[in-house]
């Protein structure tokens, strides 16, 4: 007989299983806590309930934790961790502290489908989507990581690492009810950002569904052509379908957008990209996440220079656009944005 994963069940259908298990109703309540809550990684540690219950859940349920493989830790204190699933998949998470933040950045996939020309996890196939579980794991190790190293717990949690969140969209938001949930990591849902390629129907669903997390655009050219040319994904969400997705949106949940945008050397640089960009800001009142490019095996990208990341912040702070130039962390790891699954295939 194959196991059910336990922690696919609401509530509602533990408390039934419960229940034809010959278990009172109040013992899923208590498992329900210590799967969301406690974030038990075996029935063994669920030590308030008696060892016939335990031995009874281990017999038809399985939990499938997300183990640590791997680590590593930048000379910033970035750290790197290698998340090996319970079918063997790996995918990878990051911590990056700073002074006034400790931002887990955790994945949604394993591999991705949009073969994005600068990122490396863009290079490797989709294997298959993260679970609600499997994401909610994500945070609770990284937290571990910055509570034992840094002697913080996560100010903020961001959806930037592998895969594309809206093309996992019903586990992404289970995984970020169980993170934000009073009866899980109660983490706001103002400390949360997911970040997407932009895909228009998805962006709408979010704004039919009234999310309270953060929504971020990875946009890095505002023409169509040069947008195509990197991201794929923009033939059939071109700027226009984002424009009315995001707008409608905006209407829907009163959340102002970010726009990220990596700055690349002779591609996306100039004053009539800054220009471009100020005109797509001023259509959907969103602000400008500024990121320098982090070099990436088997790519001719290179990064823009100081003076012209300069020039171009500039232009936008005069058209009103507020801007901000995101530093990378943990490139000495291919910890930084766009680097994952780098080395590590």
């Amino acid at each position: 007989m194959t196991k059910k994963d336990i922690r696919i069940l609401t509530l509602e259908q533990l408390i039934t299983e419960l229940e034809q298990l010959g278990e009172a109703k109040f013992r899923a309540k208590q498992i329900y806590h210590w799967l969301w809550q406690k974030s038990a990684r075996s029935f063994e540690d669920m030590s308030s309930l008696s060892k016939d219950l335990r031995a009874k859940l281990k017999e038809n349920y399985t939990l499938n934790p997300v183990q640590i493989a791997n680590q590593q830790i930048s000379s910033d204190k970035t750290i790197k961790l290698g998340f090996k699933l319970h079918d063997d998949h790996l995918v990878e998470g990051v911590l990056i502290p700073t002074s006034k933040r400790m931002t887990a950045c955790i994945s949604s996939q394993v591999g991705c489908s949009l073969t994005c020309k600068f990122c490396a996890t863009g290079k490797l196939k989709r294997q298959r989507n993260l679970s609600a579980g499997e994401i909610y794991d994500q945070v609770v190790l990284l937290n571990q990581q910055a509570e034992d190293n840094y002697h913080k717990p996560l100010s903020n949690i961001v959806l930037m690492g592998m895969g594309e969140p809206l093309l996992n969209y019903s586990e992404v938001l289970k995984g970020i009810e169980k993170i934000t949930s009073e009866d899980g990591l109660h983490i706001s849902s103002k400390r949360i950002t997911l970040s997407t390629v932009g895909i228009a129907k998805m962006i709408k669903k979010l704004g039919d569904d009234n999310v309270k997390f953060n929504l971020a655009l990875s946009l890095h050219a505002a023409d169509d052509e040069k947008r195509s040319s990197i991201m794929p994904i923009n033939d059939e969400n071109h700027l226009d379908s984002l424009t009315e997705a995001i707008q409608y949106y905006q209407e829907k949940t009163n959340n102002r957008i970010t726009l990220e945008y990596i700055l690349f050397k002779n591609f996306n640089d100039s004053e009539i990209d800054a220009m471009n960009l100020a005109q797509f800001c001023k259509k959907i009142q969103a602000k400008v996440n500024i990121i320098e490019y982090n070099p990436i095996d088997n790519t001719t990208f290179e990064k823009a220079n100081l003076e012209q990341l300069n020039k171009f912040a500039k232009y936008l702070t005069n058209e009103n656009v507020f801007v901000s130039v995101r530093q990378s962390r943990g490139k000495d790891i291919d910890a930084a944005c766009g680097q994952l699954a780098n080395k590590n295939k």
